[in-house]
């Protein structure tokens, strides 16, 4: 399936506004001006499932919801000319044909927190409910198991509400007795039949295995519940929440700056790349144009980060299958990576290396190089991976046709990124909605069509492939001028500039201790992470921080597709599939 470049924004956005109007009446929706690059319209309670389903099947469909989360509105101060809300529940929808997204939002009073699930519209809705619950508190009628999902069964109150406190010290010294102990672990036993799930047939008896949450094939602290009839998997339910550490709660305490650290932490193999949508919201906010060298550098960077993270992801992929040496020679590539990670950032996993106006400081000398010595090293590498590994029978034997899925379950469920690929979908961010630069690259999308365990595995090698081509580009066409744009919310200003213009010396010493001021709006920037589409969706309220953060990310809907694709399958194949899917779980529970 191949996807047109998009329209210009104001006609897509146009486009879809007139055909709610045409359908339920100018009236009954209420249109937002956001720095989001989408329309987005407030709609009743009672009209969401019908616009919903509209939108699902109308001409060029939004066949995916990207994204549903909740905001608690009590404390912002900026709402002028939109619906009065104490909570507001968004739902983000994406069309791979129009290459183009809608944001539908929900009003809601406090004494009243309840909308109709939409699970039966849009399936992966199912988990995102959930964690609207769990955060916020608001209800979900007729949703087919409304419970708990980062915060364990037993936890009080909803954290990403305003009266939640945000630090420890707000809390009373944290103790934990032997009754308190019996009661966490009895929360977690595992009880089938509240998932409709049955313990045994007539003629035969079912086990129940655990899988995690501490098992090496399980990439983290993630815990899987088999139902199985011998190694036959029936059904199974994913259990995540075990990683979680309030990332976009802390975001309502930091910084518009200091923030950026957080960020390396979500998908912590992608180091720097997860900076990038962050910053490129808040320049938005700002109003912020950085230089050409920055977007080339912010581009090879990233581009370094998805190949150390795509050799992460192929050493134990195939030690999953069963290879032990794999692993051995793709942390030796990944150091030749680090070596110039280093080198350039000061950093390794976690450099936190990109600003808001730009990135830390200049390349050092010596660069061109040390990356040219790392782009003739991984070529021949690559070739090795594939013609001893994935040209391996056994390899073969283990993944083709295994965990498959088509385009449309792949719809269904959210994935996107290299997951998505692999079923044929021609849809990279950074060809259809080019951000940071990447218009001014010349470079391939890798595709397959067949949706299974090998097809995920070797398009990451061809997407290397291409990485290393961005890259090459990169050093031979380095623009000259500054690594940051010359704009005042940029910190640290240049400092020949801050020795001698007093202005530009308090400026720096505002930034620093408060941080800078962004005006109140909303923005959106989504872009093609290691693992599928990332992005950060940032509400300001005229504030030195933001108001609300929300990070949605590609592994979290990759898990939530598990029991689609495992039932029927074994127990081997599962553990193929979990390695195939590339996730880490601080990317899922953030």
């Amino acid at each position: 399936m191949t996807v047109d470049n998009a329209q210009p924004a104001a006609a897509a956005s146009s486009e879809v506004i007139n055909e709610l109007i045409r359908e339920f009446g100018a009236d009954a929706l209420t249109v937002q001006e956001t720095l989001t690059a989408m329309p987005v319209v407030w709609v009743g309670r009672d009209q969401l499932e019908h616009v919903l389903h509209f939108l699902k099947h109308c001409p060029k469909p939004y066949v995916m919801l990207y994204d549903l989360h909740g905001v608690d509105e009590r404390l912002r101060t900026y709402r002028r000319g939109l619906p009065e809300a104490d909570f507001t529940v968004f739902y983000q929808l994406m069309s791979i044909e129009r290459n183009s997204d809608i944001m539908i939002k929900v009003a809601l009073s406090e004494k009243d927190l309840v909308l109709p699930s939409v699970v039966k519209h849009y399936p992966n809705a199912n988990w995102y409910e959930r964690e609207v619950f769990d955060m916020f508190g608001i209800e979900f009628t007729n949703h087919p198991h409304l419970t708990r999902v980062l915060m364990p069964p037993t936890w009080n109150g909803h954290p990403l509400r305003k009266d939640y406190p945000a630090r420890a010290t707000e809390f009373d010294p944290y103790t934990l007795t032997m009754e308190g102990q019996d009661r966490e672990q009895e929360a977690l036993k595992f009880d089938p039949e509240a998932w409709g799930m049955k313990r045994h047939t007539d003629d035969a008896d079912f086990m129940f295995l655990n899988l995690g949450p501490n098992h090496p094939s399980a990439h983290g602290a993630f815990r899987i519940v088999l139902q199985l009839d011998g190694e036959e998997i029936l059904d199974c339910v994913p259990d995540i929440g075990y990683h979680h550490r309030g990332a976009e709660k802390m975001a309502e305490r930091q910084s518009w700056h200091s923030y950026i650290p957080y960020t390396d932490r979500i998908d912590y193999t992608g180091g720097v790349m997860n900076n990038l949508p962050y910053v490129l919201a808040a320049e938005k906010l700002a109003g912020i144009t950085v230089t050409d060298r920055a977007e080339f550098i912010r581009v090879m960077m990233a581009e370094m980060f998805r190949i150390n993270s795509h050799l992460l992801f192929l050493g134990t992929y195939l030690q999953d299958l069963g290879a032990m040496s794999p692993v051995f020679f793709s942390f030796t590539d990944r150091q030749k990576a680090y070596e110039v990670i280093e080198a350039i950032t000061g950093f390794r996993m976690h450099p936190a290396w990109f600003r808001i106006g730009g990135v830390a400081h200049d390349l050092p000398r010596g660069w061109e190089q040390l990356v040219r010595g790392f782009l003739d090293w991984m070529p021949a590498r690559l070739d090795e991976y594939e013609r001893a590994m994935m040209d391996n029978a056994i390899v073969r034997e283990r993944t083709r046709g295994v965990a498959a899925f088509t385009q449309s379950e792949a719809f269904e469920w959210g994935v996107t990124g290299p997951n998505l690929r692999a079923t044929g979908v021609d849809f990279d961010l950074r060809k259809k909605r080019p951000y940071s630069g990447y218009d001014k690259f010349e470079f391939d999308v890798p595709l397959a069509s067949g949706g299974d365990v090998f097809d995920r595995g070797m398009l990451r090698i061809e997407e290397m492939r291409q990485s290393l081509r961005i890259i090459r580009q990169c050093v031979d066409h380095m623009p000259a001028g500054d690594y940051k744009a010359d704009h005042p919310l940029t910190t640290p200003p240049p400092r020949e500039k801050m020795l001698q213009h007093i202005e530009t010396l308090i400026t720096h010493f505002l930034q620093v201790s408060w941080g800078p001021v962004l005006k109140a709006n909303e923005s959106m920037q989504m872009i093609e992470a290691t693992k599928g589409i990332n992005s950060y969706y940032l509400t300001s309220d005229g504030s030195t921080m933001s108001y609300r953060t929300r990070i949605r990310t590609p592994s979290y809907p990759h898990l939530q597709q598990i029991p689609a694709v495992m039932r029927g399958g074994f127990v081997p194949d599962l553990i193929a599939h979990l390695g195939s899917i590339d996730f880490v779980m601080a990317d899922v529970d953030r």
